[in-house]
């Protein structure tokens, strides 16, 4: 049926309406009108960044190394450096040109390479750079912060009796329809099908390749890996480093996906009694998966979404095109923040023991760069942290949902890059 609805949409959405209709549309009700209605004015959706006042400009603290900092901006740098000069980026109600971006962050790593003491830096950064909170929630401009890591698995190139489960690259059958084409009130809608019978239909889910073998044998697989919940886990990660029995490591991120909506694992579980709430965590999810093999096919086809993926030279790669820096890059909804700038983010994190349980709670804060966003992470009031690769960067995701804030830096108008 679903497949039915959605056929039905995009015909009505592409065929002209009947020339009888219109004209009842035009002129069927004229009579009852003394006057036409005067339009309506166009609603304007709320800022996602409002401008800060000095005296509420947090303390800008800073707890990772200067190294990735510099790193993570010097990234940011590479993408701005691509671009046409004609974009713009918006920050509440003002624009600024790829220049200005640049500019920026010219700026702020030379305050931060110079050798003012940390309070001179401090009070440079405040007198040069205009900062922008996220609205977020309607209560005080809260956020959720959630994490996502680089994972690091064992991989074959070949299929062999332990490493039997694949990870795809781009399907040849998977095509994206771009509705702006077709009529411009759906300008930045596309949807992703395959071609089936003359007509494009919604591509594969989760269970029809991985437990009904839609892409078997068709020459897709970029690796096989021996666990079949890693190769989940590695879909909502979007990238990982597979490591290889011979040696050698490959690295792999996001290509595309099947077009389908994702639906999160946790809250079905919690919802369905397999996991309680104070238990809802990544490690949880996986510890349960793996001793009911019975009910994981079941499980993991809850989500439908399927994530295909590619080689890269260098990654995790963001969705700017640059590679991301573990606990200095961000991922936020790139139609409304800045894409490439840079922010000031303050929240709590976990602290762990040598066996992986969290022991307590601490507040922090740090310079971070926007570079990435995610197919849930929308609206002013979602950031995803990377948290680098690894067990470490693995059980701080999996353990963030933390409110907090999020501001946004820019170099003031009229300022210099030099200081």
């Amino acid at each position: 049926m679903k497949k039915v609805a959605l056929r039905l949409k995009i015909f009505s959405a592409l065929r002209p309406l009947p020339f009888a209709f219109c004209l009842l549309l035009l002129f069927g009700c004229a009579p009852l009108l003394e006057k036409p209605l005067a339009p309506k004015p166009p609603v304007r959706p709320p800022q996602a960044l409002v401008p800060v006042s000095p005296q509420d400009i947090p303390p800008l603290k800073d707890d990772l190394d200067q190294v990735s900092l510099e790193q993570a901006v010097f990234r940011s740098l590479q993408y701005f450096e691509r671009l046409s000069g004609k974009r713009t980026y918006r920050f509440g109600d003002k624009r600024y040109t790829v220049k200005e971006m640049k500019d920026s962050l010219v700026l702020f790593l030379r305050i931060m390479k110079s050798d003012d003491p940390p309070g001179v830096k401090e009070k440079r950064i405040r007198e040069s750079f205009d900062f922008y909170k996220a609205s977020g929630r309607k209560e005080g401009g809260k956020v959720i912060f959630t994490g996502y890591y680089e994972p690091v698995l064992e991989g074959s190139f070949e299929e062999t009796e332990i490493f039997r489960y694949p990870v795809y690259g781009i399907p040849d059958d998977m095509v994206t329809v771009h509705l702006g084409k077709f009529r411009s009130k759906f300008r930045g809608e596309r949807i992703v099908g395959r071609v089936a019978n003359g007509e494009v239909i919604p591509y594969y889910n989760r269970r029809d390749i991985d437990a009904e073998g839609a892409l078997e044998k068709k020459g897709h697989e970029i690796a096989w890996l021996p666990d079949p919940v890693d190769v989940f886990f590695l879909h909502i990660q979007g990238s990982g480093m597979i490591r290889f029995p011979e040696g050698g490591f490959m690295q792999i991120s996001f290509a595309g996906s099947n077009g389908r909506p994702y639906r999160g694992l946790g809250r079905m579980m919690v919802d369905s009694g397999k996991i309680t709430e104070k238990e809802m965590s990544l490690r949880s999810i996986k510890k349960y998966l793996r001793e009911h093999p019975d009910e994981m096919t079941d499980i993991l086809s809850y989500n439908e979404s399927y994530v295909f993926f590619r080689i890269v030279e260098e990654g995790p790669v963001g969705s700017i095109g640059v590679p991301l820096t573990g606990g200095r890059s961000i991922a936020t909804d790139l139609d409304i923040f800045p894409r490439g700038a840079l922010s000031f983010i303050r929240l709590r994190k976990p602290l762990f023991d040598p066996e992986g349980e969290i022991t307590s709670w601490t507040g922090f804060s740090r310079f971070a760069l926007n570079q990435d966003t995610g197919g849930v992470i929308k609206g002013p009031a979602r950031v995803d942290l990377f948290c680098g690769r690894g067990t470490k960067a693995e059980r701080s995701a999996g353990s963030l949902k933390e409110e907090g804030e999020l501001f946004f830096l820019v170099q003031k108008k009229g300022g210099k890059a030099t200081p």
